[in-house]
C-alpha cells in the first residue's frame, strides 16, 4: 500500500515538475524576445535623433542580437542550417532569420510544425503608393519591429 501510494505521489510530482520546466523555457525565450525588443527600439530612437533613416533601412533583417551588450548564453551565434543544439538561439545570416530550438521540444509547435520559432527584423513604414513594398525616397520609415515569422505556440 505504502509503496502504490509513493508511486502515485512521484508521478503526480514528476508531471508538475515538467510543467513547471515548459513554463521556465517559455518565460526564458520571452525575457530574450523582450530584450531584443527593447534594443531595437532603443537603437530606433537614436536613429531617428540623428536622422539617419538609410540605418533604419539596414537594420531590416538585421541580427537583433548584435544589439545586446551580452548576447544570452544558449546563443550560438551566425550559422548556416538548421539549429542542431535544444534550448538554443542561432541567426541565419542567409535567410536573415533568428531562430529559437525549443528544448522541451513535445510542447511548442512552430515554424513549419518544427519545435522551432522563426523571428525577423522587418522594417515598419507607412506605404503611401499602396504597392505593398518599400520605396526609398516615397515611401515613409517609422521604424523597425521583432516579429515571428509564423506564429507559435506553447502547450502543457
Amino acid at each position: 500500500m505504502v509503496i502504490c501510494l509513493v508511486a502515485i505521489l512521484f508521478t503526480v510530482a514528476a508531471n508538475r515538475l515538467w510543467g513547471l520546466q515548459v513554463l521556465a523555457e517559455q518565460a526564458a525565450m520571452d525575457t530574450v524576445v523582450g530584450n531584443l525588443r527593447s534594443a531595437l527600439g532603443m537603437k530606433v530612437a537614436e536613429l531617428f535623433t540623428k536622422g539617419d533613416m538609410a540605418g533604419l533601412r539596414a537594420l531590416e533583417g538585421s541580427n537583433p542580437m548584435a544589439l545586446l551588450a551580452q548576447t544570452p548564453e544558449n546563443y550560438l551565434g551566425e550559422q548556416v542550417g538548421q539549429v542542431t543544439q535544444r534550448g538554443s538561439w542561432i541567426y541565419r545570416p542567409g535567410d536573415r532569420t533568428l531562430v529559437y530550438r525549443a528544448k522541451n521540444e513535445a510542447y511548442f509547435k512552430g515554424h513549419g510544425g518544427q519545435p522551432e520559432a522563426h523571428f525577423r527584423v522587418r522594417l515598419v513604414y507607412e506605404d503611401r503608393n499602396r504597392n505593398g513594398r518599400f520605396d526609398p525616397g516615397r515611401d515613409a520609415v517609422n521604424g523597425v519591429r521583432l516579429v515571428a515569422v509564423e506564429p507559435y505556440a506553447w502547450s502543457e
